[in-house]
């Protein structure tokens, strides 16, 4: 039996609650995950996991063998790009998702430099706006906007976004422009709609000057759950949209979309890195947060985009 490999197996299937998805995402068949754990629990002489038709439970000696297991690993994996010389660079394969226009945007054009750093790294990036279940679908991060709601994970705020309110120019000729948020609410004007992964329905937003505070609304004719369907959306003039700056910042330098509201605020959007409880950070996942630290102090608010549409250079 290869110890690391039977470890390797456990974690994994604790961490999926299942052999079958273990054995998916180790690419191992399910026979030779199940012989690696039988192997294990033969070697240690106790029951690391509770097997029924449906479903895998961890016993309380498995759990107590788990939280030494996944540092172990963790540290071994630490180990292996820690030493001097060539072998210093982390390595290995590092699953993350992150929301569809920060993706297009900001990460993948800037990813070129982060793989020149690290060549060693692999990413395998998820893009979509959907809630991912980190334990069960082996991710090792998500990038996200908003408060999270799932406080058992581990999490990183990265950025805090500057948010404004937009509409094309063809909406605005249609419509009017707007000078007081609650217009929005008045039968002729129309937003653009954002389902909420969480809550699968728009959400107001809070908008506030000097004197007052509002939640706005708005009536939609089109609503939809993805970030890059959603700026299309606006730019097509089917209503008000209400975007962070790296989103707006080219097609506003562009004539695309005007800003409205001026003297207005809105409450900037967290964004964070989240990642498993109970793991430790592996020098990979460590670097990649800290490069997107980096890169986000740089371009999340649309500093950087506006100049390019622009044609102006940095100074």
């Amino acid at each position: 039996m290869d110890r690391f490999d039977a470890m390797q197996a456990f974690a994994r299937v604790v961490e999926a609650g299942s052999f079958t998805k273990a054995a998916e995402t180790l690419h191992m068949s399910k026979t030779t995950v199940t012989q690696l754990i039988q192997q294990l629990e033969a070697r240690l002489r106790v029951k690391l996991l509770n097997r029924t038709t449906r479903k895998v439970n961890v016993t309380a000696d498995g759990a107590a063998y788990y939280e030494r297991v996944i540092r172990l690993l963790a540290d071994m994996d630490d180990a292996e790009t820690s030493l001097p010389g060539a072998t210093a660079q982390p390595k290995g394969r590092l699953r993350v998702d992150v929301p569809s226009p920060l993706a297009n945007l900001i990460l993948v054009p800037a990813l070129p430099e982060f793989c020149a750093r690290y060549p060693e790294i692999q990413i395998d990036m998820g893009v979509s706006d959907r809630i991912v279940d980190i334990i069960d679908e082996n991710v090792d991060c998500v990038i996200r906007g908003g408060e999270l709601r799932d406080q058992s994970l581990m999490a990183r705020r990265v950025a805090d976004l500057e948010l404004g309110v937009y509409a094309a120019p063809s909406y605005l000729a249609r419509a009017g422009t707007p000078t007081h948020p609650l217009e929005l609410e008045d039968s002729h004007h129309r937003v653009v709609g954002f389902l909420w992964a969480r809550t699968g329905r728009p959400v107001p937003y809070a908008l506030r000057n000097a004197t007052e505070n509002l939640l706005i609304k708005g009536r939609h004719v089109l609503a939809v759950d993805d970030g890059n369907a959603y700026l299309a959306a606006g730019l097509a003039g089917l209503g008000v949209l209400w975007l962070p700056r790296y989103m707006s910042a080219e097609h506003e330098a562009r004539g695309e979309l005007v800003a409205l509201f001026e003297g207005w605020a809105l409450d900037p959007m967290p964004l964070y890195v989240a990642y498993p409880p109970n793991r430790h950070i592996s020098q990979k996942l460590r670097v990649f947060i800290d490069w997107i630290v980096e890169l986000m102090a740089k371009r999340a608010n649309g500093a950087e985009l506006a100049r390019g549409a622009l044609g102006l250079s940095k100074k």
